[in-house]
């Protein structure tokens, strides 16, 4: 009997382009494997119970980003109707979705993370404590969308900046040196891969358009290190409680290395990290894609 997948793609945040990527891509791959795919564009919450029940899959692919499918929302619909789906559940996805309370938790692992602040917008000019130079970033955003970074203070100004003024932010001091990202698939690190932008940093741009970014797989760096990059990053994954696939950025400034954040969806699109680093280890994307269909499941 074959087996439904429906694979939830779209949805309402600022990622809903990523998405619709990723859901495409993953579609296309699990129809090759024999798979009959439903593709579900996510726009309302009673639309999408209706579409559920009335479709009634054997599996869900979670490829949503952003709010709503990356922060337990729709994880703990599926999990009321009981329809097994890929990647994280409820909590790990509502930790690793909040930066800090992501660093909350990791508190005690001996995991080193940048100094960092938790601001809304109006507080920045009064009670910033942070020097120059500095990250702001939203803590519930994925992408790079909405980050700002500060590196002179002649920079400074914080009335230009287009968040809500209650919106929580991060001011994470900046730490120079090279950018790093570690796939985590089944509680395992699967390699290490140096991101060089094309542009002034890794953004939104540098992520997803052809051209934006170099990646350089596996990345020059010592046996110490790198071993350290995919030890930190299976133990986020792990302390988190993780499942399926997760992906772990660092900075690496020459000695230490630091731990940036969690995506516990990573994007599935044809500049993806994560696909790039299992093709790496022979893991090709169509063996991925059944893989964490196999592997789905509801919380507990």
């Amino acid at each position: 009997m074959t087996t439904e997948v429906v694979v939830l793609m779209g949805g309402r945040s600022s990622e809903r382009d990523v998405s619709i990527m990723s859901g495409v891509a993953v579609s296309e791959s699990l129809r090759d494997n024999g798979y009959n795919v439903t593709k579900i564009d996510f726009q309302n919450g009673d639309l999408l119970l209706e579409q559920l029940v009335k479709k009634s899959p054997d599996v869900i692919f979670n490829a949503l980003h952003g709010k709503h499918g990356e922060d337990g929302c729709v994880q703990g619909l599926l999990n009321i109707l009981g329809i097994p789906y890929t990647h994280s559940g409820v909590t790990a996805s509502a930790i690793a979705m909040d930066k800090h309370m992501t660093k909350k938790v990791l508190d005690t692992s001996n995991i080193l993370f940048p100094d960092h602040q938790i601001l809304t917008r109006d507080d920045l000019s009064s009670k910033l404590s942070i020097e120059v130079p500095f990250v702001i970033k939203p803590i519930t955003e994925g992408s790079s969308v909405g980050v700002k970074i500060i590196r002179d203070e002649k920079e400074i100004n914080f009335k230009t900046l287009d968040w809500p003024s209650n919106n929580l932010l991060m001011v994470e001091k900046y730490i120079p040196g090279r950018e790093l990202t570690v796939a985590v698939l089944g509680g395992k690190g699967l390699a290490v891969t140096e991101i060089i932008p094309a542009s002034d940093f890794y953004d939104y741009y540098s992520k997803y358009e052809v051209g934006g970014s170099n990646h350089i797989i596996p990345a020059e760096l010592s046996e110490e290190t790198y071993g350290e990059a995919l030890k930190v990053a299976s133990l986020v994954h792990k302390n988190l409680g993780c499942r399926g696939v997760s992906r772990a950025d660092f900075r690496f400034d020459g000695e230490k290395l630091y731990f940036l954040e969690l995506n516990t969806q990573p994007g599935m699109t044809p500049t993806s990290l994560v696909p790039e680093q299992a093709a790496f280890v022979d893991i090709p994307f169509s063996n991925l894609v059944k893989r964490l269909v196999e592997e789905a499941k509801c919380d507990p």
